[in-house]
């Protein structure tokens, strides 16, 4: 995608390099891997990603991995399991890597274990109030007043199932979101995270991201919102957390690479997320 437009937009690795290329009139683009099933359980495909640019993982996707429990149920056990021992060893791995640790998709208990775990702030780069709208996708407000001691930050969705809990949304009810994230966690623990590459049902008036003046219209006539306060949830918030994360990978520069192997046990007997893949050709009978 990016060589396909290299005048717009290019891969960036590093918070200061998406710095340098907001100077140059350039998208700067991170790679990420949404749903730790990515990394096969292994530390060594997560070390291996690292080196081949990926800069943030998203510890589960719509299910269970064996070390993390996702928020979504599908007929499963409450979700209580949170992060195993390994799944702890992967996120302090990840620390020392330099890896932003994406929260979005993990059930809360894998969220609070998270929290308690890492050295580094966690991001949750595409989520919603769950005060606004119950649903387990979304982030509690204990968790919400709780990510300021972290430094994270919740990238408000613009998915309306996330917003309103139905098919329809509008520019307010993300602005409702993001307000009741500033109101419980501060105004630099707040951003913006679309999401339009996930879904297809987006709010009115925000249908796409050449909308994005729309919404900051809407907030500046919000006395309780200044100019900085906005350059903070356009992406100064996210641009800190990211630079804090490799801070840390630098005052872990001596720790010793993990070489924990996943228990066979949990491998056997967790719900392991793996997804089966159709041709074109299954699809069409």
């Amino acid at each position: 995608m990016i060589a396909a437009s290299p005048r717009d937009t290019i891969l960036v690795t590093s918070s200061s390099g998406i710095q340098e290329e907001f100077k140059r009139g350039r998208v700067a683009s991170l790679m990420g891997v949404e749903g730790g099933h990515g990394l096969g359980s292994s530390m060594g495909v997560l070390r291996s990603l690292y080196d081949l640019g990926v800069r943030y993982v998203t510890l589960t996707h719509k299910c269970h991995t064996p070390w993390a429990e996702c928020s979504e149920r599908g007929g499963h056990p409450p979700n209580t399991r949170g992060l195993t021992p390994y799944g702890k060893a992967m996120i302090r791995e990840m620390n020392r890597l330099g890896l932003i640790i994406d929260a979005s998709h993990a059930s809360a208990r894998t969220a609070k274990d998270v929290l308690r775990t890492t050295r580094a702030p966690v991001v949750f780069s595409h989520s919603a109030a769950r005060a606004i709208c119950r649903i387990d996708r979304n982030i509690p407000d204990d968790i919400l007043s709780s990510l300021a001691e972290n430094g994270g930050i919740v990238m408000v969705s613009f998915y309306n199932e996330f917003l309103t809990c139905g098919k329809r949304a509008e520019i307010k009810d993300v602005i409702d979101h993001i307000n009741h994230i500033r109101t419980m966690a501060g105004v630099d623990y707040v951003g913006i995270g679309a999401g339009y590459d996930g879904f297809n049902s987006t709010p009115r008036g925000l249908e796409d991201v050449s909308k994005y003046p729309e919404l900051f219209a809407e907030l500046l006539q919000d006395p309780s919102w200044s100019l900085q306060d906005l350059k903070k949830l356009a992406g100064l918030n996210l641009l800190r957390v990211f630079s804090r994360v490799e801070q840390v990978r630098e005052d872990l520069a001596l720790e010793k690479v993990s070489e924990e192997i996943i228990p066979i046990h949990d491998i056997d007997t967790r719900w392991p997320c793996r997804y089966k893949f159709a041709s074109l050709e299954d699809t069409r009978t």
